[in-house]
């Protein structure tokens, strides 16, 4: 996703085209934000299939893009014809993922959106916690025994990975293969190897359909089987519905998890100050996280959203039909909400960060990556109290990813 050189710019300065997926650009893009919020609030850029998408990087602008009814999530809600023309295909073969929470205007929104509340209580969500403290402790066992570890292979990937599969009901002689699937399909970021990728994720459709069935028939105390079983007078979510909504679970919950622990450790080691403090108040665990979200952005920009309308945000008009991209790595920076907003503060109190979205399609995982986050990265620093990185920080790669921030690695030692 490359940016456009734009005349929008102060004076005679123009913004340089710069690649918002590549990852040196995503070590650290927020100075780059910051000129865009000053300069061009609203910048056109060209994502796949040579789409023109518009970022929207102020606070107060993307909290109008989270909340705006001319904003549809379904492109077919928007577009022309013309344009559905040229957006892109998806096979017929995985059609039934496309009807998804992030993907769905309401009514249907709405609808489904009860639905999988009464699914995903937060009772659930506190009936793992003392797995997830376990697990926590059983990774950081493993990587004691070798003295240094990937915060990412060892630690960050594993632990939701694992987490979700015993939320979901997979069952543990199918563990290993479920790992494996969902590793592939999670890290498949932009360059994904089509050959790989396709047939697996038709694998992993296949092996949830028939667990989706067999819940249905025989329920259990499981994720899977709160889905299936939950309803609004009549109304149930089909096969196809809970399959889409796992499949959010896997990418959009898992793998932001993923980048809150690695990015965030990676944070607090490079503020010695910061992580000090936490682990001498364990108790700050909660703004910690939440701090963490704001600061490293796991989630860099909202998902798609479509113009139902030729409308302006900023003073600037996106015609009907086009890409609108919320930018929450700029917004969780803007030095109009935050004060000193380029600084890790783990005691901020004033902190309405829109990591985790805002509006009705506010994050239904949330509960359970602040959870995941506050266990992990506590659990870590509290046992390691030598932990640091192995390698420079310039010599840490990051995934080329669209809406997602994260590293590929994070090798420490302790």
């Amino acid at each position: 996703m490359t940016s456009q050189e734009t005349s929008t710019a102060v004076g005679t300065r123009s913004i340089a085209s710069v690649n918002v997926t590549d990852p040196a650009f995503k070590a650290n893009p927020f100075p780059f934000y910051a000129r865009l919020r000053v300069e061009a609030p609203v910048f056109p850029v060209t994502v796949r299939a040579k789409q023109r998408g518009w970022l929207v990087t102020r606070y107060d602008d993307v909290v109008t893009v989270f909340k705006d009814e001319r904003l549809a999530k379904n492109r077919h809600n928007a577009m022309t014809p013309e344009q559905l023309k040229h957006a892109i295909w998806i096979p017929p073969m995985f059609k039934a993922l496309d009807r998804n929470l992030l993907g769905l205007d309401s009514p249907d929104h709405t609808r489904l959106r009860a639905l999988i509340h009464k699914a995903f209580v937060p009772r659930m969500i506190e009936q793992i916690r003392d797995q997830i403290q376990t697990l926590a402790h059983e990774l950081l066992d493993k990587a004691e025994a070798k003295g240094s570890m990937d915060i990412i292979a060892d630690f960050a990937l594993p632990l939701p990975l694992i987490i979700i599969g015993r939320i979901l009901g997979v069952p543990p002689e199918d563990n290993t293969k479920f790992h494996n699937w969902t590793k592939t399909f999670v890290s498949a970021g932009s360059n994904a190897n089509m050959f790989v990728l396709v047939p697996t994720l038709m694998r992993f459709m296949g092996y949830l359909k028939k667990l989706i069935k067999e819940r249905r028939a025989r329920p259990k105390d499981d994720l899977i089987s709160a889905m299936v079983e939950a309803k609004e007078g009549t109304d149930r979510m089909t096969d196809d519905e809970v399959l889409a909504m796992i499949f959010i679970l896997l990418s959009a919950g898992h793998e932001t998890t993923v980048n809150l622990i690695g990015s965030g450790v990676l944070a607090l080691l490079e503020h010695p100050e910061q992580i000090a403090k936490l682990r001498g108040d364990p108790t700050l665990a909660k703004p910690a996280i939440e701090e963490l979200v704001r600061y490293v952005c796991p989630v860099e920009m909202a998902t798609e959203r479509y113009a139902r309308e030729t409308l302006t945000i900023a003073g600037t008009t996106i015609p009907r039909g086009e890409l609108v991209l919320g930018v929450i790595a700029s917004a969780n920076r803007d030095s109009n909400q935050f004060i000193n907003p380029d600084v890790l503060d783990i005691t901020r109190e004033q902190n309405k960060h829109l990591g985790f979205g805002l509006g009705a399609h506010y994050c239904i995982g949330a509960p359970l990556a602040r959870l995941e986050g506050q266990i992990a990265i506590t659990t870590l620093i509290q046992r390691m109290p030598h932990l640091r990185l192995s390698v420079a920080p310039d010599q840490l790669r990051w995934n080329g990813t669209f809406i997602l921030r994260g590293l590929h690695a994070l090798p420490v030692s302790f």
